[in-house]
Protein backbone atom coordinates (compact mmCIF):
# COMPACT_ATOMS: atom_id res chain seq x y z
CA UNK A 1 0.00 0.00 0.00
CA UNK A 2 1.02 3.87 -0.54
CA UNK A 3 -0.82 6.22 1.88
CA UNK A 4 -0.11 9.54 3.17
CA UNK A 5 -2.62 10.66 5.81
CA UNK A 6 -2.88 14.35 6.58
CA UNK A 7 -4.12 15.62 9.49
CA UNK A 8 -5.71 18.65 7.90
CA UNK A 9 -6.30 20.48 4.18
CA UNK A 10 -4.81 24.17 5.52
CA UNK A 11 -3.03 25.41 7.85
CA UNK A 12 -4.14 28.96 9.72
CA UNK A 13 -3.50 31.79 7.02
CA UNK A 14 -2.34 29.46 4.42
CA UNK A 15 -3.61 28.70 0.69
CA UNK A 16 -5.72 25.66 0.79
CA UNK A 17 -3.56 22.55 0.54
CA UNK A 18 -0.36 24.63 0.16
CA UNK A 19 1.63 22.89 3.45
CA UNK A 20 1.37 19.35 2.08
CA UNK A 21 1.65 20.61 -1.94
CA UNK A 22 5.29 19.43 -2.06
CA UNK A 23 4.70 16.23 -0.12
CA UNK A 24 1.59 14.88 -2.46
CA UNK A 25 4.06 15.60 -5.43
CA UNK A 26 6.62 13.62 -3.96
CA UNK A 27 4.15 10.94 -3.01
CA UNK A 28 2.37 10.86 -6.51
CA UNK A 29 5.51 10.69 -8.14
CA UNK A 30 5.85 12.98 -11.63
CA UNK A 31 4.00 11.02 -14.14
CA UNK A 32 0.84 12.43 -14.99
CA UNK A 33 -1.88 10.50 -12.82
CA UNK A 34 -5.78 10.78 -13.47
CA UNK A 35 -6.42 10.41 -9.80
CA UNK A 36 -10.25 10.06 -8.20
CA UNK A 37 -11.70 12.19 -6.09
CA UNK A 38 -14.52 11.21 -3.01
CA UNK A 39 -16.02 14.39 -2.06
CA UNK A 40 -18.54 12.90 0.47
CA UNK A 41 -17.50 14.76 3.60
CA UNK A 42 -18.91 17.94 1.92
CA UNK A 43 -22.01 19.37 3.73
CA UNK A 44 -22.33 22.82 3.49
CA UNK A 45 -20.91 23.59 -0.58
CA UNK A 46 -21.33 21.15 -3.09
CA UNK A 47 -19.32 18.41 -4.59
CA UNK A 48 -18.89 21.07 -7.62
CA UNK A 49 -17.59 23.11 -5.69
CA UNK A 50 -15.12 20.49 -3.63
CA UNK A 51 -14.18 18.78 -7.35
CA UNK A 52 -12.80 22.52 -8.76
CA UNK A 53 -10.82 23.59 -5.42
CA UNK A 54 -9.26 20.18 -5.11
CA UNK A 55 -8.67 19.51 -9.12
CA UNK A 56 -6.73 23.73 -9.03
CA UNK A 57 -4.20 22.29 -7.08
CA UNK A 58 -3.86 18.92 -8.10
CA UNK A 59 -3.31 20.52 -11.29
CA UNK A 60 -0.53 22.53 -10.10
CA UNK A 61 1.79 19.82 -9.34
CA UNK A 62 0.58 17.99 -12.74
CA UNK A 63 -2.14 15.55 -12.17
CA UNK A 64 -5.66 15.31 -13.35
CA UNK A 65 -8.72 15.35 -11.03
CA UNK A 66 -11.94 14.16 -11.48
CA UNK A 67 -14.77 13.75 -8.61
CA UNK A 68 -16.45 10.10 -8.42
CA UNK A 69 -20.26 12.25 -8.38
CA UNK A 70 -19.50 13.17 -12.12
CA UNK A 71 -18.76 9.60 -13.76
CA UNK A 72 -21.16 6.48 -14.99
CA UNK A 73 -20.62 4.28 -12.48
CA UNK A 74 -18.78 4.74 -9.30
CA UNK A 75 -17.96 0.66 -9.20
CA UNK A 76 -15.79 1.06 -12.57
CA UNK A 77 -14.24 4.50 -11.87
CA UNK A 78 -12.64 3.37 -8.67
CA UNK A 79 -11.35 -0.03 -10.34
CA UNK A 80 -9.90 2.01 -13.07
CA UNK A 81 -8.46 5.02 -11.33
CA UNK A 82 -4.79 5.62 -10.61
CA UNK A 83 -5.06 6.90 -7.40
CA UNK A 84 -7.74 7.60 -4.75
CA UNK A 85 -8.51 10.99 -3.11
CA UNK A 86 -10.46 11.53 -0.12
CA UNK A 87 -11.14 14.88 1.52
CA UNK A 88 -12.02 16.32 4.49
CA UNK A 89 -15.46 17.67 6.26
CA UNK A 90 -17.97 15.63 8.22
CA UNK A 91 -16.81 11.98 8.64
CA UNK A 92 -20.23 10.60 9.02
CA UNK A 93 -21.54 11.94 6.02
CA UNK A 94 -18.36 10.96 4.08
CA UNK A 95 -18.72 7.52 5.67
CA UNK A 96 -22.64 6.84 4.83
CA UNK A 97 -22.21 7.67 1.32
CA UNK A 98 -19.68 4.96 0.69
CA UNK A 99 -21.56 2.48 2.64
CA UNK A 100 -24.83 3.69 0.26
CA UNK A 101 -22.74 3.41 -2.87
CA UNK A 102 -21.32 -0.13 -1.62
CA UNK A 103 -17.44 1.36 -2.73
CA UNK A 104 -15.52 0.61 0.92
CA UNK A 105 -14.31 -3.18 -0.48
CA UNK A 106 -13.71 -1.24 -3.46
CA UNK A 107 -11.17 1.20 -2.26
CA UNK A 108 -9.41 -1.49 -0.21
CA UNK A 109 -8.66 -3.81 -2.95
CA UNK A 110 -7.35 -1.12 -4.88
CA UNK A 111 -5.23 0.25 -2.66
CA UNK A 112 -4.29 -3.17 -1.60
CA UNK A 113 -3.23 -3.12 -5.16
CA UNK A 114 -0.99 -0.70 -4.66
CA UNK A 115 -2.66 2.78 -6.29
CA UNK A 116 -1.81 5.76 -3.89
CA UNK A 117 -4.67 6.47 -1.16
CA UNK A 118 -4.31 10.37 0.23
CA UNK A 119 -6.92 11.44 2.80
CA UNK A 120 -7.04 14.93 4.92
CA UNK A 121 -8.81 15.04 8.12
CA UNK A 122 -12.33 12.95 7.71
CA UNK A 123 -10.21 11.67 4.61
CA UNK A 124 -7.83 10.40 6.94
CA UNK A 125 -10.09 9.09 9.61
CA UNK A 126 -12.08 6.58 6.91
CA UNK A 127 -8.57 4.79 6.48
CA UNK A 128 -8.61 3.93 10.11
CA UNK A 129 -10.82 0.60 10.87
CA UNK A 130 -13.48 2.59 12.22
CA UNK A 131 -14.27 6.63 12.14
CA UNK A 132 -14.65 6.41 16.05
CA UNK A 133 -11.93 9.09 16.82
CA UNK A 134 -13.28 11.50 14.94
CA UNK A 135 -13.84 15.33 16.14
CA UNK A 136 -17.23 15.49 14.05
CA UNK A 137 -20.95 16.06 15.06
CA UNK A 138 -23.09 12.76 13.72
CA UNK A 139 -24.95 14.62 11.98
CA UNK A 140 -26.12 11.39 9.82
CA UNK A 141 -26.19 8.02 10.83
CA UNK A 142 -24.27 5.19 9.02
CA UNK A 143 -24.69 1.58 8.98
CA UNK A 144 -22.10 1.28 11.11
CA UNK A 145 -18.69 2.88 12.37
CA UNK A 146 -16.54 0.25 10.35
CA UNK A 147 -14.14 2.05 7.56
CA UNK A 148 -11.82 1.38 5.48
CA UNK A 149 -9.09 -0.49 7.57
CA UNK A 150 -6.15 0.19 5.55
CA UNK A 151 -4.19 1.00 8.93
CA UNK A 152 -4.82 -1.21 12.28
CA UNK A 153 -4.78 1.65 14.41
CA UNK A 154 -6.98 5.30 14.71
CA UNK A 155 -6.26 8.99 13.73
CA UNK A 156 -7.42 11.40 15.73
CA UNK A 157 -7.15 14.56 13.13
CA UNK A 158 -6.75 18.41 14.22
CA UNK A 159 -5.29 16.89 17.22
CA UNK A 160 -4.80 19.51 20.36
CA UNK A 161 -4.03 19.89 23.86
CA UNK A 162 -5.15 22.59 24.51
CA UNK A 163 -7.23 23.43 27.76
CA UNK A 164 -9.77 26.43 26.99
CA UNK A 165 -9.54 28.86 30.52
CA UNK A 166 -13.39 29.33 31.45
CA UNK A 167 -14.36 26.02 29.69
CA UNK A 168 -15.65 22.97 32.20
CA UNK A 169 -16.17 20.64 29.15
CA UNK A 170 -13.89 17.62 28.50
CA UNK A 171 -9.99 18.21 26.88
CA UNK A 172 -9.05 16.26 23.48
CA UNK A 173 -7.05 13.66 25.84
CA UNK A 174 -9.82 13.19 27.71
CA UNK A 175 -12.33 12.07 24.89
CA UNK A 176 -9.53 9.75 23.27
CA UNK A 177 -9.10 8.48 27.20
CA UNK A 178 -12.90 7.53 26.91
CA UNK A 179 -12.37 5.56 23.98
CA UNK A 180 -9.79 3.73 24.93
CA UNK A 181 -11.16 2.82 27.92
CA UNK A 182 -14.59 1.69 25.60
CA UNK A 183 -11.57 0.00 23.18
CA UNK A 184 -8.45 -0.99 25.45
CA UNK A 185 -7.60 -3.28 22.68
CA UNK A 186 -6.85 0.04 20.37
CA UNK A 187 -4.47 2.69 19.49
CA UNK A 188 -5.16 6.29 18.84
CA UNK A 189 -2.20 8.15 17.09
CA UNK A 190 -3.27 12.65 17.41
CA UNK A 191 -2.09 14.56 14.52
CA UNK A 192 -1.58 18.18 15.01
CA UNK A 193 -2.94 20.24 12.70
CA UNK A 194 0.26 20.81 9.54
CA UNK A 195 1.66 16.89 10.29
CA UNK A 196 0.95 13.35 7.94
CA UNK A 197 1.51 10.09 7.97
CA UNK A 198 3.00 8.25 4.76
CA UNK A 199 3.37 4.85 4.47
CA UNK A 200 5.83 3.51 1.69
CA UNK A 201 8.16 0.36 0.88
CA UNK A 202 6.29 -0.64 3.74
CA UNK A 203 7.63 1.64 6.43
CA UNK A 204 5.30 4.62 8.08
CA UNK A 205 6.72 7.85 8.78
CA UNK A 206 5.90 10.93 10.41
CA UNK A 207 5.88 14.14 8.41
CA UNK A 208 5.77 17.81 9.61
CA UNK A 209 7.46 19.81 12.25
CA UNK A 210 5.56 18.67 14.93
CA UNK A 211 5.38 15.71 16.79
CA UNK A 212 2.53 13.35 16.92
CA UNK A 213 0.92 11.78 20.59
CA UNK A 214 0.50 7.99 20.97
CA UNK A 215 -2.98 6.95 23.31
CA UNK A 216 -2.84 3.62 24.70
CA UNK A 217 -5.07 2.35 27.48
CA UNK A 218 -4.00 2.50 30.71
CA UNK A 219 -0.09 3.61 29.46
CA UNK A 220 1.39 6.78 29.60
CA UNK A 221 0.68 9.10 26.57
CA UNK A 222 3.64 10.23 24.84
CA UNK A 223 5.21 12.11 21.56
CA UNK A 224 6.82 10.61 18.61
CA UNK A 225 8.81 12.70 16.03
CA UNK A 226 9.73 12.81 12.61
CA UNK A 227 12.83 10.43 13.51
CA UNK A 228 11.44 8.17 15.09
CA UNK A 229 10.30 4.44 13.47
CA UNK A 230 6.60 4.25 14.02
CA UNK A 231 6.54 0.65 11.77
CA UNK A 232 4.92 -0.48 15.80
CA UNK A 233 1.96 1.08 15.02
CA UNK A 234 1.41 -1.67 11.97
CA UNK A 235 1.73 -4.33 14.47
Amino acid sequence: MRLLLLSNSTNAGEAYLKYPLNQMKEFLGDKPLNALFIPFAAVSFTFDDYEHKVKERFNEIGHNIISIHKVGSMGDAIKNAEAIIIGGGNTFHLLKLLQQNNLLELIRIRVGEGIPYIGWSAGSNVACPSICTTNDMPIVEPQSFKALELIPFQINPHYSDIVLGNHAGETRDQRISEYLAANPEKTVVGLWEGTMLQYTNKKLKLIGVKPARIFTHNHHTYSVSNNDDLNFLLN
